[in-house]
């Protein structure tokens, strides 16, 4: 069965418990959300690989911080999928011909009111990547498995507008993944365990 056939039957399985739907500790934010999609891109190696983007220092939303590709659903995109290739293209051009589509992992809320669906799909190794510098800083490209194993996800706690917020970090070389897209991770890492994926 190949990485992507594994990947689906994986994530068409019911949620497990344990998922988180959003940042804690923010109760105040309005009910109606914006929704967003994520490109959760793996590479199908022996050992798969994870995409990761670097926003640029300079941009107004989660400057500096490591991230899925992917941005808000524009009225012409058909659904979440759509979102999540486009998305893709504009910033690293991958080709939407090229990443076969698993399905969806559960959506997450942000603390800036974005409910955000990520789209899991495989994309060949090696496959060329031309980040845009207006959205992308930098771009790398971690193991699935550490980045998706539970000793790997630190729960550290910050002051945000005088409230102690919890979250997840998960350190990979000189890299630090937190916020929205660790609890992403944390998420699917839980789905796919749920699902039973062998091999990856």
């Amino acid at each position: 069965m190949t990485l992507a056939a594994r990947l689906a039957a994986a994530l068409a399985t019911a949620s497990p418990k344990g998922i988180s739907t959003g940042d804690h500790g923010h109760d105040d934010l309005p009910d109606e959300t914006r929704e967003a999609a994520v490109l959760v891109a793996i590479t199908d190696r022996p050992e798969p690989g994870l995409l990761f983007i670097v926003r640029p220092d300079a941009m107004r939303l989660h400057p500096g911080q490591v991230a899925f590709p992917g941005g808000k659903v524009d009225p012409d995109d058909r659904d979440p999928a759509h979102t999540a290739l486009r998305e893709a293209w504009e910033e690293l051009a991958i080709d939407p011909a090229m990443v076969e589509l698993c399905g969806l992992a559960d959506p997450y809320r942000t603390i800036t009111n974005y409910r955000v669906t990520p789209v899991v799909g495989v994309i060949p190794p090696d496959l060329s990547i031309k980040p845009d510098p207006r959205e992308v800083a930098d771009w790398f490209e971690a193991p699935l498995a550490f980045v998706l194993d539970p000793a790997n996800h630190h729960r550290e706690t910050i002051e945000v507008d005088g409230r102690q917020r919890v979250y997840t970090r998960i350190g990979w070389q000189d890299r630090n993944i937190w916020g929205a897209t660790a609890a992403m991770l944390v998420n699917l890492g839980r789905r796919l365990r749920t699902g039973e994926l062998h091999g990856a």
